[in-house]
């Protein structure tokens, strides 16, 4: 029997802000359906007057978009499955397994972290152009294989498995694999989920490296595609709004379906 909650002071604080958040999207979806020359007039006005779909059929015809998410869902795909096979190993490693060195390297792995972003993009890129992935789809892949901070979110939650679940694993017979396979990696589900998600987000979003690495056409990604619709003297607002829209549906389907997961990580590992 499913009890019913009731709403509490907190509602009434979280349901405007909840609205005030979700706004941008809506006028984003409005506009995709708005005339194009309602988009440029100052102003532009919230509803359109009338619905088009000509910005959806001028992205469908006029730009390969469809390729563009193709290559996007290869990238995010590969990501994620990388982060959740590296990243739980790793984390995992360095939460139950005693080596020497083991406090070093983690520091060194969260170290990582502080260096900007800016200062990696030079030396990645003359090591990709050496080792030959500039300018195809691999260059977008390998740097979303695994993250520090993958590591560092599935670590935080081992540490908050009972060490008595893998003791009794190891009474029974199985030995380190067994344990982390059959008893350690179910109830890091949650986990899991939440890394899947982070990932799915930074690697489907990722602009400036793909801009940096990536020239060919047929290898562009779709956040990379849609930047092209802005230029210094142009801007095609009806394709641009349009191919927001493909872009960010996704992402809302997926964290729906995995906000349960998400919460659950973050009141376990302790992360806010």
């Amino acid at each position: 029997m499913r009890v019913r909650r009731r709403p509490s002071g907190w509602h009434l604080v979280l349901a405007p802000l909840a609205l005030l958040f979700l706004l941008p999207f809506v006028q984003m979806v409005l506009a995709s359906l708005s005339p194009a020359k309602e988009l440029v007039t100052y102003p532009p006005p919230f509803v359109p007057s009338r619905l088009d779909l000509g910005g959806y059929r001028s992205l469908l015809t006029d730009t390969d978009v469809l390729r563009w998410l193709l290559n996007t869902a290869v990238v995010a795909a590969t990501a994620i499955a990388s982060h959740l096979v590296l990243c739980s190993l790793a984390g995992y490693g360095f939460a139950r397994l005693h080596f020497r060195g083991r406090t070093v390297g983690l520091f060194l792995v969260l170290a990582t972290i502080m260096i900007p972003t800016q200062l990696l993009m030079i030396p990645t890129y003359v090591l990709f152009a050496r080792l030959g992935l500039v300018d195809g789809l691999g260059a977008a892949i390998v740097p979303w294989l695994a993250s520090a901070f993958g590591i560092f979110l599935m670590r935080q939650f081992f540490l908050s498995i009972p060490r008595e679940v893998e003791e009794a694993g190891r009474i029974d017979g199985a030995n380190r694999w067994q344990v982390y396979r059959h008893l350690v990696l179910p109830l890091a589900r949650p986990a899991l989920a939440t890394l899947a998600v982070f990932t799915l987000l930074g690697s489907w979003n990722d602009l400036v490296w793909p801009l940096i690495a990536i020239n060919d056409d047929s290898a562009f990604t779709l956040q990379l595609g849609i930047a092209n619709f802005q230029s210094t003297r142009r801007t095609e607002w009806s394709l641009l709004m349009a191919g927001n829209v493909v872009a960010t549906l996704p992402l809302v389907l997926f964290f729906l379906v995995a906000q349960k997961q998400f919460v659950a990580t973050m009141t376990l590992s302790g992360l806010k």
